[in-house]
């Protein structure tokens, strides 16, 4: 998928610093890559030159046998769904719990000026929501998502993301502004979704439980490297005390 990247940041600056060098990543069909790394490391950088919103120096990103490397982010969007850190970002707080999930199941397709929702979609909506406690009556289908929880309107992020088909979920550390409690509903959400929908995804995560329990492939960054990439049995052996180590590793190796 990502083929000999280079990214720099500052160039022709005093400031100038090299985040990716050659850096390559395949991702198989139906994988779920935990994504860890420290602050800096290339984490983040990587998910938003998957999406379109930075763009390398050099190299391509492929998806699925198409070279996407110059696509607007726009385009990449009908076929990459992206979680983001701040559940304000995954829904539109002025608009009805009915129009968001109109508006997500409509994603990619033709409108034109006729109504925005579906009357004959609302049961599908409502079965969705159920899971989060949410859409059993009509007074809360025209509620507005600003008045909900943080926790409810990332889980209404998550499935938003994933009504339409996407060929790819970027989860952008999609836990880290929530509660423990609420962070950990999330997560049995998200392996709940990727498991039905089979999807393909991508997690960044600084929890490091989370990148041990969720997915078939765990990847640490580190200065814009793969310092750990296990998959399969590898990676179900792992626990955190073998991740908290290679961390140690690496901070020593830095100086820290």
């Amino acid at each position: 998928m990502i083929k000999h990247i280079d990214k720099y940041y500052n160039i022709g600056t005093v400031n100038e610093v090299c985040l990716f060098k050659d850096f390559n990543l395949t991702v198989d069909d139906g994988d779920f890559i935990s994504v860890i790394g420290s602050n800096g490391s290339g984490k983040t950088s990587m998910l938003n030159l998957i999406c379109g919103s930075l763009e390398a120096e050099a190299g391509n990103i492929i998806l699925n046998g198409e070279d996407i490397s110059h696509q607007k982010e726009y385009i990449r969007q009908r076929k990459i769904g992206r979680v983001y850190q701040n559940p304000a970002m995954g829904t539109c707080p002025s608009m009805t719990i009915l129009e968001n999930m109109s508006l997500a199941d409509n994603k990619g397709k033709k409108f034109g000026l006729g109504f925005g929702t579906n009357k004959k979609r609302v049961d599908y909506y409502r079965e969705l929501l159920s899971q989060l406690g949410l859409g059993t009556g009509r007074h809360e289908w025209e509620s507005k998502v600003g008045s909900l929880s943080g926790g409810q309107r990332q889980a209404m992020a998550l499935l938003m993301t994933t009504m339409a088909p996407i060929e790819i979920l970027i989860l952008d550390e999609h836990t880290a502004a929530l509660d423990p409690k609420t962070a950990e509903l999330i997560m049995e959400l998200t392996g709940k979704v990727v498991k039905e929908k089979k999807l393909t995804t991508i997690m960044v995560t600084h929890n490091l439980r989370y990148a041990v329990e969720y997915g078939n492939r765990i990847l640490m960054m580190h200065q814009g490297h793969a310092v750990l990439d296990k998959a399969g049995e590898e990676k179900a052996k792992l626990v955190v005390d073998d991740l908290l180590d290679q961390f140690n590793q690496i901070s020593i190796e830095c100086g820290n």
